[in-house]
């Protein structure tokens, strides 16, 4: 396992260097139709059954409407970010804009960003190669310039958390 591996396995609440109070210890970003009755399900309970506090949005969100602004709330007062990417995670604006929004947070002293890459290759994240190429011709079909925009900062969020020390699940199959 990877030092980074390590770090979320042996974290504990009272371990925190930071001054900075954090609403929850982690964050899960998933793609409900992939992984929320499933791997999300297992991970949010344990995380809870050992007393992490975690954030996992169990509302049904509207396609192709705006982040809701508690989403983006409780994403700035987390302090790790589990992003759980999985076969259909590029194909939501939500999930892409949540991404967004936990890179920008990742980057602030004392903050774990931390993928699990779920039966999706590594490298088709960080590249959009796969199902994540499709996605991205998908949202780039009829975008003006202001969406064009918004898929240049999906795509650089991709590549920078993609590139990042995870868990990729393939090879524990």
């Amino acid at each position: 396992m990877t030092s980074t591996n390590t770090q979320i396995i042996s974290y504990s609440p009272s371990s925190s260097q930071s001054t900075h109070q954090f609403t929850y210890e982690v964050f899960l970003s998933f793609r409900g139709e992939d992984t929320r009755y499933g791997f999300t399900d297992h991970l949010y309970e344990a995380l809870i059954s050992s007393g992490i506090r975690t954030f996992r949005d169990d509302e049904a969100l509207a396609r192709g409407g705006v982040i809701a602004s508690e989403l983006l709330k409780a994403i700035e007062e987390s302090k790790i970010f589990v992003i759980i990417f999985s076969e259909n995670y590029g194909a939501s604006r939500w999930c892409l804009d949540e991404l967004v929004k936990i890179s920008e947070c990742g980057a602030t002293e004392g903050r774990l960003i931390l993928p699990i890459f779920y039966h999706v290759d590594p490298s088709h994240v960080r590249k959009q190669r796969g199902s994540y190429e499709k996605a991205f011709v998908d949202h780039e079909k009829e975008a003006d310039e202001e969406k064009r925009e918004k898929i240049q900062k999906w795509r650089s969020a991709l590549a920078k958390v993609g590139n990042l020390a995870g868990y990729d699940l393939q090879k524990y199959q």
